[in-house]
């Protein structure tokens, strides 16, 4: 087995809902469905990198209900875990690549994607794939960590993690916060054809417990496969570790910890 940053299977994705879930993206998927609320939509929504669901329940009550709700994930067993919850109302739930979107042109009034498009290899042409899909006038909402020394729960788990695999850390936890670069994003975006962006800078406390939070951080992402391939029996260990260190820094329960993002609005 190899590391894989967009690889989210297995044991991960319940415990990345379960432990990550409420802490780091239900108050940005509140945010989220919020913004699109305010928007003109009376026929589709897309939302890409929809993960266990957190953005699509609150879409699902945002929108009318004849808006339909087309939801994609490039990892099927996140969006087993999404589907499992029965969110009420119409889902059309699919396995899809950002980079290379399976719908025709100008199909949705909006598209939406939390925190997903750190993982894309290739943004620029994932772009073009939204601006393709949205119809004239239609709105991309997006949402993007800040760089991983400004989100210092994330930094210091990893920190403490490549302690334990000093010559071949995993490469995970920079992934995540890698395309902070808001000029880059405006640039791709103005390429790809949007106009009127807006860029706003967010900050919302991550609200925890020590315990879970350390469990998410270590075991509901890819840097459980690397631990588990590499040295599963310091699996418990590392996770104590972290927990040990964010409860000197953050709190034990409840555990407070900043969180900086970047949200991006544009126009087709």
């Amino acid at each position: 087995m190899t590391e894989s940053v967009t690889t989210f299977a297995g044991p991960v994705p319940q415990k990345y809902d379960t432990y990550l879930g409420p802490m780091l993206f239900e108050p940005y998927a509140r945010d989220m469905a919020s913004r699109v609320s305010r928007l003109s939509i009376n026929d589709r929504v897309l939302e890409i990198a929809c993960g266990t669901g957190r953005v699509t329940k609150h879409l699902r009550t945002a929108l009318p209900s004849a808006v339909k709700l087309v939801a994609t994930d490039l990892n099927a067993d996140m969006i087993k875990i999404a589907e499992a919850k029965n969110i009420p109302g119409n889902i059309n739930w699919q396995v899809a690549d950002a980079q290379n979107l399976n719908f025709p042109d100008e199909s949705f009034d909006a598209v939406v994607c939390q925190f997903g498009y750190m993982f894309v290899p290739d943004k620029a042409k994932a772009f073009t794939e939204v601006y393709r899909v949205l119809k004239k006038g239609g709105t991309f909402i997006f949402n993007t960590w800040d760089k991983l020394q400004n989100n210092p729960m994330f930094d210091t788990a990893n920190t403490i993690v490549n302690s334990f695999f000093p010559e071949k850390p995993p490469v995970f936890y920079h992934v995540p916060f890698s395309f902070y670069d808001m000029e880059l994003a405006r640039s791709l975006l103005i390429n790809a054809g949007f106009q009127n962006m807006i860029i706003e800078f967010s900050e919302m406390d991550a609200i925890s417990n020590a315990k879970d939070a350390s469990t998410g951080m270590v075991e509901g992402n890819p840097v459980y496969d690397f631990v588990c391939e590499k040295a599963p029996s310091l699996l418990p260990v590392i996770r104590d570790a972290v927990e040990k260190e964010i409860t000197k820094k953050f709190g034990m329960h409840p555990l407070k910890a900043p969180m900086k993002a970047w949200i991006v609005t544009a126009e087709k």
